[in-house]
């Protein structure tokens, strides 16, 4: 378990969470008055399968793009640069989980043997995939178009893309973001007011996962 404690400017005490985004984005509806909060997150034990599950995949978004503009975790402009860059993902709700699964991390690979690398690809959850028919109950991965390319053999990029929806295998994986200098960070999203606070926690180095988080007084 992992736990960070940020101060964050003044806000007024918390009444309820709003939801998950970001690598998780929390919302709170806040009413009294204090000076300052003190904010914990603690984050989960080690979540990483060794086993390969089968599942779908597409992909969406420019054929060698980053995918997600923003997507329903709140990531917004951080997907087009690195070290998330051409690593996003979107999934099916048995994934996204409400939103509990952002930020969570997968190893991705194509099961075609004569245009699949053997090398798997590497993806953050930052959106939830269409939800429709075909997906709902189904374990589904909507990859962008770069991440879904490198699952390729080299020089076939092109023609796995034009295959569309893809059998593949998947594993949860630790997360890493090499280049980072971070293994946690606090941002605070701009709409911020003494009476509302949006934070967006970034860099979870290993599962991911955030258990919970809390903000107090802090005086």
């Amino acid at each position: 378990m992992q736990i960070k404690t940020v101060v964050a400017p003044p806000v007024n005490t918390m009444q309820r969470r709003c939801g998950f985004s970001g690598v998780i984005t929390l919302c709170f509806l806040l009413l009294l008055e204090c000076p300052k909060v003190a904010g914990k997150v603690s984050i989960p034990h080690n979540v990483t399968d060794l086993h390969w599950h089968p599942a779908t995949a597409t992909w969406y978004g420019s054929p060698n793009g980053d995918g997600s503009d923003g997507g329903a975790c709140g990531y917004g402009s951080l997907v087009d640069v690195r070290p998330l860059k051409a690593r996003v993902g979107a999934v099916s709700p048995v994934l996204f989980k409400n939103g509990e699964g952002c930020g969570a991390c997968y190893k991705v690979k194509c099961l075609d043997k004569n245009i699949c690398s053997k090398k798997p690809v590497t993806i953050i959850v930052m959106d939830r995939s269409p939800t429709g028919p075909g997906v709902i109950g189904r374990t589904h991965f909507d990859l962008s178009g770069a991440a879904f390319g490198h699952m390729a053999v080299r020089g076939r990029s092109s023609q796995l893309r034009n295959l569309g929806e893809l059998r593949v295998l998947y594993r949860r994986t630790p997360c890493k973001y090499p280049g980072s200098g971070k293994s946690i960070a606090f941002h605070v999203n701009s709409g911020s007011t003494g009476f509302w606070l949006s934070l967006l926690i970034e860099f979870e180095d290993g599962d991911g996962d955030i258990g919970s988080m809390h903000i107090r007084e802090n005086r």
